[in-house]
């Protein structure tokens, strides 16, 4: 049973390049390597648009990184994205909205950048959970599942507060339930930290060193083995 969990966790992975500096050829080297892998899909910066990966599904970011982009924005950058090619689309709030605690707020972005989004393309949401209070991750969830997002995502992997932790997404887990995925992204760089995320309720993990964590030799928990039977992407 432990000899495919590199597999298993292969799947579960959204393979990650957003760097500023990223060319059309670290794009195809991201793809290839993702081929490779196995992994769920690639998550790039929508000006990589339109990309061929076959056997990929092919994500893209949504006011990115920092989320203080109008709605309408947006909205029109999810749009753009998906007319061409996108399969899902991983927005980031205005951090401050929830720090503020203004989640209807929230919420209303949220639907703005779901009617773009219509099944079965996905809609990810990412609330930058390092930088929020307990209180305010689970606002934010609640506003996510609300607006008809499909997931909610902990993090960039670019603000200083920092990335995913076992337990913003055990927190975001118990708040959506099985309603919504949960994607834990930014920092993610060993299996070690991948299997803790899926143990902690995570089905998604954004990582831009999936090649690494799955090349390394450990052998997982039995509670880590049962966590990836369970996880759907």
């Amino acid at each position: 049973m432990i000899d495919d969990w590199r597999l298993r966790l292969a799947g579960l992975i959204d393979h990650t390049l957003l760097k500023p500096e990223a060319t059309p050829d670290d794009v195809a080297e991201l793809v290839n390597q993702a081929q490779r892998l196995g992994t769920y899909s690639v998550c790039i910066s929508p000006s990589m648009l339109p990309l061929v990966a076959a056997g990929l599904k092919v994500a893209v970011v949504c006011g990115f990184p920092s989320g203080k982009h109008t709605a309408a924005m947006k909205a029109a950058e999810a749009r753009e994205a998906v007319a061409n090619g996108a399969d899902e689309i991983d927005m980031v709030i205005d951090l401050g909205l929830a720090i503020t605690e203004s989640f209807d707020s929230v919420q209303s972005e949220i639907r703005a950048v779901r009617a773009e989004v219509p099944a079965p393309k996905v809609l990810k949401v990412i609330i930058e959970s390092a930088a929020l209070t307990d209180a305010q991750i689970v606002g934010c969830c609640q506003a996510a599942m609300a607006a008809g997002a499909d997931f909610v995502k902990t993090s960039t992997g670019f603000h200083p507060a920092g990335g995913a932790s076992e337990h913003a997404v055990a927190l975001m887990r118990r708040t959506v339930g099985a309603e919504l995925g949960v994607k834990a992204s930014g920092g993610i760089r060993t299996a070690e930290q991948a299997l803790a995320m899926v143990a902690a309720g995570a089905n998604r993990l954004g990582m831009s060193s999936g090649a690494v964590a799955l090349a390394q030799d450990i052998t997982p928990t039995t509670e880590q083995i049962l966590a990836l039977d369970a996880a759907k992407p």
